[in-house]
């Protein structure tokens, strides 16, 4: 006869209609009860409509009966709100003193190179009123869910997204909402979509230091933060403020990366400094934390993600910026 673990094991290889993850790896099992031949199964029901729950009733029924496991499968829904379901290790939030330098890009980059390591990934798009994360990622697809909660939508590789663009009748529309609607928005992503577990939660904000990385920071348990810069005279200035604001939120800062670096030309083997010369060196002494990446200004790159491809993207710097992240983040729970 199964045991509880194998059970469990067995039921992560059902996938979660909307998210395509497994019933264990969303966090939806709430208590697995053996006697004899019969099976009683308590699922948490947040965010799964009610052709969702009866499709897995039978998903569960015939994976467990049809080897001969149990005689009798019985599958019970019990109400659970998604932040009480959600366990996440890390949550990481990628920041810049000021706007055009690359945020989203860092922050879905950071994703890809986290997710080719194997673990479980989600990125949280707050910059409410300016998202790109769907469209480099090319998703179109709304979220699905119920009363209860929203399911993320999944990315080819697996990655979970949560981005206001994904609300809204077309992609073009704008987000016109003063500060308080805002922080409310990104706390309902917070607590209103099913997340499930994962290792690492990325948190992409808008420029800045005023009301939405305020809220992120006060509402979320951000576990450290990552700022993003590029090579010009006011990266100084725009660093410091982007550390002091992480260092009066008692936020410790992982890392830094200098975005559109410089531009390599392989036909003359010739890197170009076209923003001036790198501020990496000055600005790991700033903010007292490790240079993660220098990524270079990548024609290949950005028709990736004007394609909604950026997955496919492959390059040493995306490699490095995941390993070096994970070597600078002090002993907490990875994986």
């Amino acid at each position: 006869m199964l045991n509880k673990d194998q059970i469990t094991d067995s039921l992560n290889e059902i996938p979660v209609p909307g998210v395509m993850r497994g019933i264990a790896s969303m966090n939806l099992i709430k208590n697995i009860n053996i006697t004899d031949k019969k099976l009683e199964l308590e699922l948490a029901s947040a965010a799964l409509s009610p052709a969702s729950q009866e499709w897995l009733k039978a998903q569960i029924d015939l994976k467990f009966k049809k080897n001969g496991d149990f005689n009798e499968v019985a599958v019970t829904f019990s109400t659970a709100l998604p932040k009480d379901l959600n366990r996440i290790k890390n949550v990481i939030a990628i920041m810049s003193g000021k706007g055009g330098v690359g945020k989203s890009l860092v922050t879905s980059l950071t994703a890809v190179s986290l997710k080719r390591q194997g673990y479980e990934i989600g990125v949280l798009d707050a910059d409410i009123t300016g998202p790109s994360i769907p469209r480099m990622f090319g998703i179109t697809d709304r979220p699905s869910g119920t009363e209860g909660g929203i399911l993320p939508v999944t990315s080819k590789s697996g990655i979970e997204i949560m981005s206001i663009n994904l609300l809204l009748p077309s992609e073009d529309d704008a987000v016109i909402w003063r500060g308080p609607l805002i922080g409310k928005a990104i706390t309902q992503f917070w607590e209103e979509v099913l997340w499930g577990n994962l290792d690492f939660m990325l948190v992409d904000l808008p420029p800045g230091t005023a009301d939405a990385p305020l809220s992120v920071m006060q509402n979320l348990p951000v576990s450290g933060v990552i700022i993003v810069f590029t090579p010009q005279e006011l990266t100084a200035m725009i660093v410091k403020k982007a550390v002091k604001m992480a260092q009066q939120m008692q936020k410790p800062v992982f890392g830094i990366v200098e975005n559109m670096s410089y531009l390599y030309l392989p036909e003359l083997d010739k890197k170009i400094e076209i923003f001036g010369k790198s501020h990496a060196e000055d600005m790991q002494k700033a903010s007292g934390a490790p240079l993660l990446a220098q990524i270079p200004i990548d024609p290949e790159l950005a028709k990736l993600c004007d394609d909604g491809t950026i997955e496919r993207y492959s390059s040493p710097h995306v490699e490095e910026l995941g390993k070096n992240l994970l070597a600078a983040i002090p002993a907490v729970d990875k994986k």
